[in-house]
């Protein structure tokens, strides 16, 4: 038997190859200032990146005009992974150029436009995963320095709809892998229950929620995190169940934006990063768009925060009240207190004792994505006097007014 060839190919290749093209060129604008390699034909040695590259690579065959080496290629990933409806749509497209000419991915007739256009964007971010690849020479500028607990961090951009793992190798954070996510369907900083959007912030993952006690449309598992946080609740923001958690058993991935604000791994991903995450003690920073600074960029800020951090501790252990209340910004507020009310106790309690010892171990620093001016401190402290002693995992929010760091958050981790 005569095996079909593509009809019309080099309208056909035109078409497609343009569309490619812009889905190439249109994301990742806000690293202009960073270098953009050519596009290389990703490998599929990486098991992380395995049906992700793999279409990838069909993706880039059609815009160089290799139908039937694209084709065999998405072949190979439906096989695989029956349920990646991108795939399954690119094989479609292929498959109905060979009987007429498409002027576009997605053009199955009578398929429903909104799910087409949610299958555009996942290609689109997709591709532009292997365009802009991270810097191999920076990081994240938010992670000034994990504690030792801290073995990993994620680190979310919703602008990109990817989350990267990093490893603590020595306090410092080393890229580990990527991975392709869905955030909310309205966007990006929330403020309020039922608004569909993801939140911006610095948060921990705090449970750990099996697949069996959850419904399908969570996949294998789930694993909430702290929103809303001491600062989100500061400034007037609410709702909850924001989850990191997988997809339905019949969906390998959803679209960029398709969740109520959780974010959204395909269940092989979620499956993977979950060895890593510790209840309560893992990281998970959400931004939208990623600074990306070479790791030296940030000594000089982590240094000044530590020595403002240990000031702070020797003014307090010294029993100097008038300079240890200067570390508190005017705004300042933990729990119901505000400046004025935190002072009358500090004073209170420093005129009731003779002695304090204070002592700091396990020290994380975060900036807060978004804000050049905000840093989270969290810390292991221990705290002994003539008539009290304890131990706690305390957090705060470190403002920067006119050059000075100053505490405007502080309170129990």
């Amino acid at each position: 038997m005569t095996k079909m060839k593509f009809h019309h190919a080099d309208t056909i290749s035109l078409h497609l190859r343009l569309t490619i093209a812009v889905a190439l060129t249109v994301c990742a604008c806000h690293v202009a200032a960073m270098s953009r390699p050519p596009v290389q034909k990703p490998t599929t040695g990486q098991s992380k990146l395995e049906p992700e590259a793999m279409l990838i690579k069909a993706l880039i065959e059609i815009r160089d005009n290799q139908l039937d080496v694209a084709l065999a290629q998405v072949e190979k990933v439906v096989q695989s992974y029956p349920n990646f409806r991108l795939a399954q749509l690119i094989k479609g497209d292929l498959l109905l150029a060979r009987s007429r000419p498409l002027h576009g991915i997605g053009e199955a007739p009578n398929a429903p436009r909104e799910r087409i256009d949610d299958l555009r964007d996942e290609a689109r971010v997709r591709l532009a995963r292997f365009q802009f690849e991270r810097p191999a020479d920076r990081v994240p500028r938010y992670l000034l320095q994990l504690n030792p607990e801290q073995t990993h961090a994620l680190i979310v951009d919703t602008r990109q709809s990817r989350l990267y793992v990093f490893k603590n190798h020595n306090g410092v954070p080393k890229y580990v892998t990527d991975y392709y996510i869905s955030s909310g369907k309205n966007g990006t900083d929330k403020t309020k229950n039922g608004d569909r959007k993801t939140p911006l912030g610095i948060y921990h993952v705090t449970d750990n929620l099996p697949r069996k006690k959850l419904s399908d449309l969570y996949g294998n598992g789930a694993f909430p995190i702290s929103y809303p946080n001491e600062l989100d609740r500061r400034e007037g923001r609410n709702g909850n169940g924001i989850w990191l958690h997988g997809t339905p058993s019949d969906t390998y991935s959803r679209p960029p934006r398709a969740s109520d604000g959780c974010v959204v791994l395909t269940n092989q991903d979620l499956d993977v990063i979950s060895k890593d995450l510790r209840i309560g003690v893992t990281p998970v920073i959400i931004t939208d768009g990623i600074d990306w600074v070479k790791p030296e960029a940030l000594n000089t800020l982590r240094k000044d925060l530590l020595k403002n951090v240990e000031i702070w501790r020797r003014d307090w252990e010294g029993r100097d009240i008038g300079n240890y209340l200067k570390h508190y910004a005017p705004g300042f507020s933990s729990g119901s207190q505000d400046l004025a009310a935190w002072s009358r106790q500090k004073r209170h309690v420093n005129s009731a004792t003779s002695r304090i010892a204070v002592s700091i171990k396990r020290t994380s620093i975060f900036l807060y994505p978004g804000r050049d001016d905000l840093a989270v401190v969290t810390f292991d402290q221990d705290y002994s006097s003539s008539n009290l002693s304890n131990r706690m995992k305390k957090r705060q929010y470190w403002i920067n007014a006119n050059g000075s760091w100053r505490i405007l958050y502080e309170g129990a981790a």
